[in-house]
């Protein structure tokens, strides 16, 4: 499958960035003591086969997802039934992280560290936009609430693309190990 020149220039652009690599030195210490002992195996998947950490994502994006279409379509009377939903996956999305932190500790390539990085960030701005969200809502300010949410959203879509990039052409937490990085634009080679 060929990406489209667009984003695979930006991937290139972000793999490039060395300016990353400070922020990408920090999180390596804290995913570095996640990834040990009995709660990095729990963390990893090994238990499962293969990474926990997509298999998670679902939880908190499906509850943001549903939240967002009763915010859209459900009315008032949906308006608490969004905001547990809201609440619920704010707190998914912290074992997700952990998992996610889990899986950075393996990667050793520098530019695929960096994508991983700015997916880091970018998911805690999504949680953080999500538990804003929440709060707001909690407080009566639903169409805050709602704002945020959708700001959040937005955000997920662009993420989750940097963590598909890093699972499906950088093969992060897929257990294969050494392989040759295949330019953006191709598929990574075969096993």
């Amino acid at each position: 499958m060929r990406t489209l020149p667009i984003i695979s220039d930006r991937i290139t652009g972000v793999e490039s960035q060395a300016a990353l690599d400070g922020m990408a030195q920090r999180v390596d210490a804290v995913a570095k003591r996640l990834r040990q002992g009995r709660l990095g195996e729990v963390l990893r998947g090994d238990w499962l086969g293969h990474a926990l950490h997509p298999l998670l994502t679902d939880f908190p994006l499906g509850c943001w997802l549903s939240a967002g279409l009763l915010d859209l379509g459900g009315g008032r009377s949906m308006r608490n039934a969004a905001s547990r939903l809201v609440g619920i996956g704010v707190l998914a999305a912290v074992p997700t992280a952990l998992a996610g932190a889990a899986d950075y500790a393996e990667i050793t390539n520098t530019p695929v560290r960096r994508v991983g990085v700015l997916h880091a960030v970018g998911n805690g701005a999504v949680l953080l936009a999500y538990a804003l969200s929440w709060r707001e809502r909690r407080r009566g300010r639903h169409e805050v609430g709602v704002l945020l949410g959708l700001a959040g959203g937005t955000l997920a879509w662009l993420t989750g693309y940097l963590g598909g990039h890093l699972s499906l052409a950088r093969r992060v937490g897929t257990g294969e190990r050494g392989l040759q990085l295949a330019p953006v634009d191709q598929e990574p080679a075969s096993r």
